[in-house]
Order: structure tokens, then sequence, then C-alpha cells
């Protein structure tokens, strides 16, 4: 893998649109940016992820995988640079738009409404009939384990475990095919939050940010590291334990650091 710049990645997701053989030579990416530039925190960052793909995104410093979500999800906007999701440069709704769901550390829910308000909200902005709302709506509650005494109250009463679990239901009502998951559901026990995560889907690519990497094990299948606003290391999981290397930032780092010197060596070696 390229140490700057440009990185591509495969995906070891069974479910993968392009784990079938016939399309695995082509490798879709579900999103894809290149040369993103951005204040100080991105540099030429580049990047192509496969659809299926479930990606932890960890970086130096830590807030630079916050800021490439929100410019991935269209919430921040970026200096230069081009950004790819589901085959388009679109973020409207007519493009890209509808087909991506952001959930960040800050629900920004309105928590006086009450979770079905939310919810049904959500579904009007996407235009659903009612009986497609209803049927998203009682799978989205179903998965957030919204108690039934719960969702007919303002979710401030129920605190910020409540908002949190409305955040993701509100997220998946659009069933999108990319979701981006910045710190999320960080007020929910680690057991609970880990199965809440866990979001089947035959298409859908996850990139999750994470300063936490080791409360994300089992979560994803590569990770992806950001330093000095390039990426630096695309790698399995599993290539970490091979390593004797924890999931962990340091860990991360080390076998970066790794990579990057038997890279030098390789060139360094005469032809």
């Amino acid at each position: 893998m390229p140490a700057t710049g440009g990185a591509s990645l495969t995906s070891s997701t069974p479910d993968a649109l392009w784990s079938a053989p016939s399309l695995r030579a082509l490798r879709p990416a579900a999103v894809s940016w290149t040369d993103l530039r951005r204040g100080r925190e991105l540099d030429r960052c580049s990047l192509s992820v496969p659809v299926g793909a479930r990606l932890l995104l960890v970086s130096e410093p830590d807030t630079t995988a916050s800021a490439l979500l929100r410019v991935l999800a269209g919430l921040s906007r970026a200096d230069d640079g081009q950004v790819r999701i589901a085959g388009s440069s679109d973020p409207t709704a007519a493009g890209w738009g509808e087909r991506v769901a952001y959930l960040g550390p800050e629900s920004g829910l309105r928590t006086w409404m009450t979770p079905i308000e939310t919810l049904h909200l959500a579904g009007e902005l996407l235009g659903l009939s009612h009986d497609e709302q209803r049927r998203r709506i009682e799978r989205a509650i179903a998965w957030t384990g919204i108690p039934p005494a719960l969702a007919a109250r303002s979710i401030s009463r129920g605190g910020t475990d409540l908002e949190q679990r409305t955040g993701l239901a509100a997220a998946l009502i659009a069933e999108p095919e990319v979701l981006l998951l910045d710190e999320p559901l960080r007020a929910i026990e680690a057991p609970e939050r880990s199965r809440l995560l866990r979001i089947t889907g035959r298409r859908l690519t996850v990139l999750l940010a994470s300063r936490h990497p080791a409360s994300e094990i089992g979560l994803t299948a590569h990770v992806a590291f950001v330093r000095n606003g390039r990426v630096e290391l695309i790698a399995a999981v599993g290539d970490l334990e091979r390593a004797n290397l924890p999931l962990s930032h340091g860990g991360i780092a080390a076998l970066a650091d790794m990579r990057a010197m038997q890279r030098q060596a390789h060139r360094a070696v005469p032809a």
C-alpha cells in the first residue's frame, strides 16, 4: 500500500457486493476521496473504500478522522479535492445525499420531541409513504431497543442513552448504503454498544472514526491510519495481532512505522 497520498483496501466482508466472482475484478468503491485538503487537518488525503467494507478510521491528531467524516457527510467543506459516494460526486439528494447517514458524538436531535415524533420526521424528510415509514420505524426501534414506555416520551426524559439510541434509529430510517460513525453511542454500555453497531446489510459500507480503537474490537475488518493529513496505513485488523501489536492508537501507529521502514528498506536494495 502507498505510504502517502492514494491508498485502497479490499473487503473481507462475506456479503460485500463485489465478493461475487463476476464483480470481484471491478472492485466498485462505495466511498472514495482524492487529494482532499482542509486546513491543517487533511493534506492530499486519498482512499478508496469498496462496497461492504467495515473500516476503522484512526488518526493523529485524533480530531482528523472526525473532520474527515464530516467532509464525507457534507457537513464541512474541503478546501480542495473530490469525494465520490455510491459513484456520485453530487452531495444533494439527487446524488448521494440520501444514500449516506452520519451519526456523530452529538445527536443534533430536538430532545423535546419524542423518539416516535423524531423518526416520523425523518421519514417525512425522506419522502416515505405512511406504510413505508411505519415499516422502517418499527424495524429501527426493534434494533435500537428503544423501550415502548419511552418511545412516546420526550427524548430528554430518557437521558443521553435514549438520545443516542434515537439518533441511531433516525440514521437507520434512511436504510443508507454508507454509514459514517464518529465516536458513536459512547453513553451506552460497551456490550450493548457493540451489539447496536453490528449493523448488517448486503451493500452497507461502514466507516467508524474512533479515538479508542480497543473499544471497536470485532466491529471492523480493516483499519486506516491518517497521520499528518494523509493515509499512512491500510491494514487488516488481524495484521496487528500477527505483528504482536494491540488494537490501540499506539499499536496502529507502530504498524504504520514498521510498514514504512519495510518500504524504505525495499527501495534501498540495489536492483
